[in-house]
């Protein structure tokens, strides 16, 4: 957070620098009505400019994002035409001149490789070309040079020079910003891949033990268990999306609870209330399925054979924004130091169900207001929470565009 703050700062302290210079550049003795004087209405200009420019820069240094930005980044210098390169070659060129392309690039071999910016000459027989002289600021990530911002204009200033340093700083700074999100995402791709491949093999073991213990006595109950296990292991271990539909979870928890059913017969009970209007909310694939396979655990593994039967209650509500999702059951529960211990991960649960995994997924997902909340005690049973919001940014089921 202090490495974002700061590199915030730097990114809008120029600015506000230009911004002073501007306005006292073109101050005039009238104020503008309503806004100021004349350095306040040439600040506000200013990053009012800087901040319509800021949103294509952060999907870092491309093409596209070049052109999105080129023309608000040449009305912050006040130049006759700007342009920005890669290592390779000009992205973008706003303003006059630009049969200059050529030799700004020839030109950019050395600014490219020290990273220091320069200002020369430009050579031009067209007497219409207002475009003399170039100012090339390189434009760096972790001291890496990525490419350069090159203001041009009809003569030498050093103003010009110190301003395009400043605007070429605040233009790395956004690409540093785009740089830390697709690291954030990358890294929480990769985390969801790895929590997902904790949890299959405990769903393969547990499945697979049930069939086996009918194989001999009962074929034909093995073979549609095997059926069920067939389907379930087919949406688990699918690899089209992260991201699934609360009604292709809920039925994939059908196939979970038909193996849990053929092992501990009537003494599971399961209560389903589901509103329709929630079955298309979008989820972490895998999701809840940890969640009910819990509260078998603790439901009935947790209790002696001569305890009796385990009620497991799944509701899905619709509150507006979010969907509700809650499971219970009544069965041995758990000490809530250990439980916290366990979602802090000081501490292996037992039997390897994947609080910790669910809960961490989905504050990665949503942020840390929709972690799992938890209402447990010794031999009161266990209640799970979630909150999942109908849209969120990114969140979206395999074969949905974004957004729906």
């Amino acid at each position: 957070m202090s490495g974002f703050l700061a590199g915030l700062c730097v990114g809008v302290l120029p600015v506000l620098a230009l911004g002073v210079w501007l306005g006292r550049r073109t101050a005039r003795a009238k104020s503008l009505a309503g806004l100021g004087t004349p350095v306040e209405h040439a600040t506000f200009e200013t990053l009012h400019t800087a901040s319509l420019a800021a949103p294509p820069l952060r999907a870092g240094l491309t093409e596209e994002t070049a052109r999105k930005s080129a023309r608000k980044l040449r009305s912050l210098l006040g130049t006759d035409a700007l342009c920005l390169t890669d290592r390779t070659g000009v992205l973008v060129w706003d303003g006059d001149g630009a049969h200059h392309r050529d030799e700004i690039m020839d030109r950019l071999a050395g600014a490219l490789e020290s990273g220091r910016g320069e200002a020369f000459r430009l050579t031009c027989d067209s007497l219409d070309c207002s475009v003399r002289w170039a100012v090339v600021a390189p434009l760096t990530v972790d001291d890496r040079v990525h490419g350069a911002l090159v203001a041009c204009a009809p003569r030498e200033s050093a103003v010009l020079v110190r301003a395009a340093g400043e605007v070429a700083r605040w233009v790395s700074v956004q690409l540093e910003l785009a740089d830390l999100d697709q690291s954030r995402t990358r890294l929480i791709e990769a985390e969801i891949k790895a929590l997902r491949a904790q949890i299959s093999p405990h769903f393969i073991f547990n499945s697979l033990a049930v069939i086996a213990s009918f194989v001999r006595t009962d074929p034909e109950r093995a073979r549609e268990l095997l059926l069920e296990f067939a389907d379930f292991t087919r949406y688990s271990f699918r690899r089209h999306g992260d991201f699934t539909t609360l009604a292709e979870e809920l039925h994939a928890i059908d196939h979970y609870l038909a193996l849990v059913r053929a092992r501990f017969g009537d003494r599971l009970s399961v209560t389903l209330q589901i509103a329709p209007e929630v079955l298309p909310v979008t989820l972490p694939f895998l999701c809840l399925q940890p969640l009910v396979e819990n509260a078998v655990k603790h439901g009935l593994e947790g209790k002696a054979v001569s305890s009796g039967r385990c009620h497991i209650r799944i509701t899905a509500q619709d509150t507006g924004a979010e969907a509700l999702v809650v499971i219970e059951d009544d069965g041995a529960g758990m000490d809530p130091g250990l439980l916290r211990r366990i979602l802090a991960r000081e501490v292996s649960p037992s039997g390897g169900i994947g609080l910790s995994n669910v809960d961490d997924r989905l504050r990665q997902v949503y942020g840390d207001a929709h972690g799992l909340v938890i209402e447990t005690a010794t031999g009161a049973g266990m209640k799970i929470t979630v909150r999942l919001p109908k849209y969120q940014p990114g969140v979206h089921s395999a074969g949905r565009p974004a957004g729906t």
